[in-house]
């Protein structure tokens, strides 16, 4: 079958489309034959193996050499203990171990996978499932009235988490470069900073909550633009400012704030509750770009420069 080969880290020229065995799924796995399959910004973290979680999955090569872990599909074989899916079924979800999706065919366990809605397209539905329960467990608490700052805000998860602030009636300011600001105010936004003129992190006591998908700052100086109550949420960044931040949640919360890494842990449940609201038009994922397979190399390319605005969606022959 035809997929995207990894065999080192490195930049979009480290990734190549070649033939590899098509899988067979074990007693436990179904085997997906997949229509489209989304990048992350943890698939850009796993093709250059950095930071160091992201070599988790091989120290000098992935141990996997087929990225993508976001996909959609139909369910083309299933293993003897599976009941829940059958031969036919149209579902998507993330991979465990986030690495195979993109490839003709993917063989995983079926905990994570979820039923595709009818009405939901295979490149629509393979761009929510990370950023979907990212954006659902960082707008968790949000209520009318707050001012929320999305950092990060035009890459591949910033729309789903400005649409649900948004649902939820918070008023949204949204943090990325300059020529992101139009559609930023498209999928949300009531204020853009670009951050090549102003450091967000100076506006003191301006937010009731921060979500940062790219941090990169001190946790003792992000906690300067929360209000009395507010809350910082790290979800990606350098692996300094993560540990920093793991440190720093203590002291700051004398301080009556509270600055945490947000734990994301792939669940069904979430991806379920998410997808109801984009069912619901409460939100939407924004696609960049789709490409095909053989192109997958350029639409790497565009993930690593940050050029995208929202997600990059590869679709399979």
């Amino acid at each position: 079958m035809r997929a995207l080969i990894q065999d080192r880290y490195g930049p979009a020229e480290a990734v190549r489309v070649g033939d590899v065995p098509e899988p067979v799924p074990a007693d436990g796995e179904v085997l997906i034959r997949v229509r489209a399959a989304s990048l992350n910004g943890s698939d850009r973290e796993n093709l250059v193996g950095s930071p160091f979680y992201a070599r988790l999955g091989g120290l000098r090569r992935p141990r996997n050499p087929v990225p993508g872990s976001d996909v959609a599909g139909v369910v083309a074989a299933a293993g003897s203990a599976v009941t829940e899916y059958a031969v036919g079924d149209e579902v998507f979800g993330e991979l465990a171990g986030y690495r195979g999706g993109l490839a003709e065919y993917v063989a995983t366990p079926p905990r994570l996978l979820a039923r595709k809605p009818p009405g939901l397209s295979f490149l629509d539905a393979a761009a929510i499932p990370q950023a979907g329960c990212i954006a659902f467990k960082s707008t968790r608490g949000i209520a009318p009235g707050d001012r929320v700052l999305v950092n990060g805000a035009g890459g591949a998860g910033g729309a789903l988490v400005i649409g649900l602030a948004v649902h939820l009636g918070a008023e949204v300011t949204a943090v990325d470069r300059a020529d992101k600001a139009d559609y930023l105010r498209r999928v949300g936004a009531s204020d853009t900073i670009a951050f090549e003129d102003e450091d967000w992190a100076a506006r003191r006591g301006r937010y009731d909550r921060v979500v940062d998908l790219v941090g990169h700052r001190s946790p003792f100086r992000v906690h300067r633009a929360l209000r009395p109550g507010g809350v910082y949420l790290m979800v990606g960044g350098h692996a300094r400012v993560l540990l920093a931040t793991f440190a720093a949640g203590w002291s700051i919360r004398r301080e009556g704030k509270r600055v945490k890494v947000l734990a994301v842990p792939q669940s069904r449940a979430d991806l379920e509750a998410v997808t109801a609201l984009v069912v619901a038009e409460k939100a939407a994922p924004a696609v960049d770009r789709v490409y095909p397979l053989e192109e997958a190399r350029e639409a790497f390319a565009r993930l690593a420069a940050g050029d995208n605005r929202g997600k990059i969606v590869i679709e399979m022959p």
